[in-house]
């Protein structure tokens, strides 16, 4: 199933990240640039740096020129997980190019890359909320408050990957079709966010 073979390369990110736990370390990957395996590592790799950026800048001791660069990387890496999104839909879109949609097929709520991204998302919920259900030097209550928590994450990653395989399957079959949206993000745009529009020049 794809969702599987997806979580075993967004765990195998998580877990490269945290050998250093480093926002700032240097990125390699691991797969060739032409396969689909590339971009899911990618993909992850950005949540993960950015899963950090969010923990690092809820600090409240924060520098303010600090949280304010921070805050950059923040808005630079959503711009690069929305774009990665946008390359695996692209995947799809050329897989599934030559599939003969069924008359009355419906089109999905989200596209695969989109329910994708949120299980890229929910592997890194797992593995930090393992983190807490394991730790020795929290109270049992709080072990017990994670353990139940992650008994409802993994619960759920179940529940989101059938519900991306049926999704897979069914645009396979035709019974759905894809289309895709492209995001046409206006704050990060010269020309459409206002405030940098009128800077220019």
């Amino acid at each position: 199933m794809f969702s599987d073979f997806a979580f075993k390369i967004f765990q195998e990110s998580i877990d490269t990240y945290h050998i250093k736990d480093d926002v700032y370390q240097d990125f390699h990957n691991p797969y060739p640039k032409d396969k689909i395996e590339h971009l899911l590592y990618r993909k992850n790799w950005i949540d993960t740096v950015q899963w950090h950026y969010e923990d690092i800048i809820r600090d409240p001791n924060i520098d303010p020129v600090d949280a304010l660069d921070l805050k950059r990387k923040i808005d630079a890496s959503n711009q690069d997980r929305t774009d990665l999104v946008e390359y695996i839909d692209s995947y799809f879109l050329n897989k599934y190019q030559s599939v003969q949609v069924m008359d009355g097929a419906t089109i999905n709520t989200e596209s695969p890359a989109w329910a994708i991204d949120r299980l890229s998302i929910l592997a890194l919920k797992i593995y930090h909320m393992q983190e807490e259900a394991n730790r020795t030097d929290a109270s049992s209550e709080h072990i017990e408050k994670c353990s139940q928590k992650l008994a409802v994450l993994l619960e759920q990653r179940k529940d989101l990957s059938t519900a991306i395989d049926q999704l897979l399957a069914d645009i396979e079959s035709g019974n759905k079709y894809m289309k895709v949206y492209k995001q046409m993000k206006m704050y990060n745009d010269d020309e459409l966010n206002p405030v940098l529009r009128g800077q220019k020049g």
